[in-house]
């Protein structure tokens, strides 16, 4: 019998698509769960970007695209960075990706060789450890806490750089807290990058669900990031299969060429109805749902802690709140399985996210409407109060 690579054995599992798929069963056995696990907008594509993609299908406009995207999506993208986020862009360094997925894998393939190093914070995105380990490097997590916000900072550079480290993922918003580093942390962070002749590899996939302050890319503070982002959070459009990645001049024509051999391109219907993302409609209607989520958690915080669930740091981006359970369990993947089971509630438990907080921690992703978050609380409260 032939071998399969060592690196399946390697593979992160991740919890939260085991938890959906086991929600999705008792439902389909008649039993009414609420999800707070899956980080999916129940918003979906926008009208004017399915009509977009229709009127493309319809004259044929289906075929390959360049390998890093139509011209006039690069362009679009350009003009949002400097229009909504606060960077100038030449369209010449954005490759449009099979989503935020396909951008990260570029990134590794382009940057990492067999056995280099990459930091990231914990908790973090478990998925980003796979990538990472496809391209031969290694992930090391760096313990966070509420004292950095969970993010990484300068301190952690000085400490846990070694001669291996080549650079490192991190993500602002975050998957699974919602915070955001502040400019004025991440300067000194990218400083000390810098001077280790590193790479940063910066996620914004939650740029645009920004709620207390004006989004602004990290590309504004230095031009040398790799940028990672995607048309599934902010424009909720999970299913096109649709990202990019922004990258140093020097490394466009490198990755486009890795991109033509790995994708050939992105998806090119779901390119041409993104364009319509960028129309001043089109943005109004994204902005009205951000509010939506802003409200959201302002609702979840305040209840989650009513429940004994403490947000040790309020979310400021994404649709999550990173909270601690450790009032209610010793371990929170027992506990989450007793929330799935007895109140009908899912949420991922911390082990998903690393091992810093994996016992005491669990993340609740509030994408879902008032009424169901409404809803999720109370069966919470009559089961933890029972």
């Amino acid at each position: 019998m032939f071998q399969l690579a060592a690196r399946l054995q390697e593979t992160v599992p991740f919890y939260a698509v085991e938890l959906f798929k086991e929600a999705v069963a008792m439902q389909s056995r008649g039993i009414d769960v609420i999800s707070l696990g899956i980080g999916e907008p129940d918003f979906t594509a926008a009208p004017q970007v399915v009509a977009a993609m229709e009127r493309a299908a319809a004259i044929g406009h289906s075929g390959y695209s360049p390998p890093a995207g139509l011209q006039a999506l690069r362009e679009a993208i350009a003009e949002h960075y400097a229009t909504h986020l606060g960077a100038q862009v030449d369209p010449s360094r954005i490759v449009v990706t099979t989503g935020a997925s396909g951008a990260l894998l570029l990134a590794a393939l382009s940057l990492i060789n067999p056995g280099d190093e990459v930091l990231m914070p914990d908790p973090s995105y478990p998925a980003n450890r796979n990538f990472i380990s496809a391209a031969g490097g290694v992930s090391r997590l760096v313990p966070t806490t509420d004292k950095t916000r969970y993010q990484l900072c300068a301190d952690d550079i000085e400490k846990h750089w070694r001669p291996a480290t080549r650079g490192i993922l991190i993500a602002s918003p975050s998957n699974p807290t919602g915070t955001s580093i502040d400019h004025e942390a991440l300067v000194p962070l990218l400083d000390a990058v810098r001077a280790r002749a590193g790479f940063v590899m910066m996620d914004e996939i939650y740029l645009g669900l920004t709620y207390d302050r004006t989004p602004c890319s990290a590309l504004a503070l230095d031009d040398n990031l790799i940028i990672l982002n995607s048309f599934s959070k902010y424009f909720h459009m999970t299913g096109w299969r649709l990202g990019w990645m922004i990258v140093p001049p020097r490394m466009a024509a490198s990755v486009e060429k890795l991109a033509s051999s790995l994708a050939i391109c992105a998806p090119t219907l779901a390119q041409h109805g993104a364009l319509a993302c960028f129309e001043p409609d089109t943005l109004k209607v994204f902005e009205h749902r951000r509010e939506a989520f802003r409200l959201r958690r302002n609702y979840l915080v305040p209840a989650l802690e009513s429940l004994g669930i403490r947000v040790p740091v309020k979310p400021d981006g994404a649709f999550y709140v990173f909270g601690d359970v450790s009032a209610h369990t010793t371990d929170s993947a027992d506990f989450s399985t007793e929330l799935l089971h007895r109140a009908q509630v899912a949420a991922v438990p911390g082990i998903d996210f690393g091992v810093a907080h994996a016992k005491s921690s669990m993340r609740f992703a509030y994408t879902t409407g008032l009424d169901k978050l409404e809803e999720a609380v109370d069966r919470m409260r009559r089961y933890l109060l029972a």
